[in-house]
């Protein structure tokens, strides 16, 4: 094995926070999704930088990263890692001192912990930081995602900060005292006030054959209880194939059939032919079956997409979240529009749960739009030495197929 180890300043210059697993987070990533929680206790507690991901500070420490990557390159970069089981706290053998080393390598063990065979919580922790800077479930054990990961090659480590810094050179004016920003590959969205990162939301974002576009406006006004008008789209991919299997499922998810006359009983459509197209479909409010859930996020652009709550909150809780058909779903929906009505006179967190509990449509006006980014960052940096990298789940890169992304959630070794 070549002499691969990196000096501590190295370490810290581009790799995850050395922070001990178990250290409590700071109150923006303390978030429990609504009703659901998806922490598996403090130990899984892995600290994270405070820094927007598009700002100045991170584009050089994304500059500085670059070239720590060449070095460890130099260094002969690192081995790949043959895993037969699925490794976890109590795993020993060969494939854990590999790990060890892999994990010392970018940062994510201290040195000192040795090489021993055993499994141990030192390893546990060192497997977190590296998830989190994956973007993984931070489990502390070894799946097919994880592997994946860890069997990047450098080279195209090195490749994918020197593509993203082009795109955080971008970025890196002023946008704003208050912004939002949407990372597509990363499928997540994090609030900015003042210079740093008020919270952070896991996302739900466009397939890879319905991507979420780009783009670049200000946010105006929140529905609270929205009816939903499903897509031309979504009525010929997704609706009438759904039908011709379950005729009853418009009726079970309260979905109704508007035509020039009225409503149109479902059983009267031939869903054999394309006679649904010509008829408008409206799904009824309701967070618990509504598929924009409580709330819908307005935002003006040519590609008529928005954001919005869902209820089908475990998608929030899974590694790969590309599954809508271009709009962004937002976790934790109801911190994030506390966010953007923050300076709207009339708007606490108590007025926002009150008008949900309501079951009312309910039309709140931003008193200063928000600026709004979707944008696509697969690799970036924060100076406090944490380097994250992304799926390129859109090709976007020009590298070639993700190698987690191509796995799809099948996580078992």
């Amino acid at each position: 094995m070549p002499n691969i180890r990196l000096t501590r300043r190295e370490t810290v210059l581009a790799l995850l926070s050395t922070a001990a697993a178990g250290a409590s987070l700071p109150a923006f990533a303390q978030q429990a999704e609504w009703r659901q929680s998806y922490d598996a206790g403090s130990r899984n507690a892995v600290q994270r930088s405070s820094t927007p991901m598009l700002s100045p500070a991170a584009l050089t420490a994304t500059e500085q990263a670059v070239e720590t990557y060449r070095a460890l390159a130099a260094r002969g970069g690192w081995p790949t890692l043959q895993v037969s089981e699925r490794l976890s706290v109590g795993s020993r053998g060969p494939s854990v001192v590999a790990l060890r080393q892999r994990l010392i390598i970018t940062g994510d063990l201290d040195a000192s912990a040795g090489d021993s065979n055993i499994y141990d919580s030192y390893v546990e922790g060192g497997v977190r930081r590296f998830q989190s800077r994956m973007g993984l479930s931070t489990t502390g054990s070894i799946n097919r995602a994880t592997l994946a990961a860890l069997n990047v090659p450098v080279d195209r480590r090195i490749r994918q900060l020197e593509t993203n810094i082009v795109r955080l050179r971008t970025w890196s004016g002023n946008l704003g005292n208050r912004y939002v920003v949407a990372n597509i590959p990363a499928a997540a969205v994090e609030t900015v006030e003042n210079g740093h990162v008020a919270t952070r939301h896991a996302a739900g974002v466009g397939k890879i054959d319905r991507q979420s576009p780009l783009l670049q406006t200000k946010i105006p006004e929140v529905n609270f209880n929205p009816t939903w008008t499903v897509p031309a789209s979504i009525i010929r991919k997704d609706l009438i194939p759904k039908m011709q299997k379950e005729p009853n499922y418009l009726t079970e998810n309260k979905i109704r059939i508007i035509g020039p006359n009225g409503e149109i009983p479902p059983e009267r459509v031939n869903w054999r032919s394309d006679e649904a197209t010509r008829y408008t479909f409206r799904q009824d409010p309701g967070g618990e079956f509504n598929s924009l859930g409580f709330v819908r996020i307005n935002i003006p652009s040519p590609h008529g997409v928005y954001m919005h709550d869902t209820p089908s909150k475990g998608i929030f809780g899974d590694d790969y979240r590309f599954v809508s058909s271009g709009c962004i779903r937002v976790q934790n929906v109801r911190d994030y529009i506390a966010f953007l009505l923050k300076e709207t006179p009339g708007w606490d967190r108590a007025k926002i749960d009150e008008t949900i509990a309501s079951g009312e449509r309910v039309n709140a006006r931003i008193a200063n739009p928000v600026p709004c980014y979707w944008v696509y960052i697969t690799a970036w940096a924060t100076p406090d030495g944490g380097v994250q990298f992304r799926d390129d789940i859109y090709n976007k890169d020009g590298l070639g197929p993700s190698a987690v992304a191509a796995l799809q959630g099948d996580q078992d070794i």
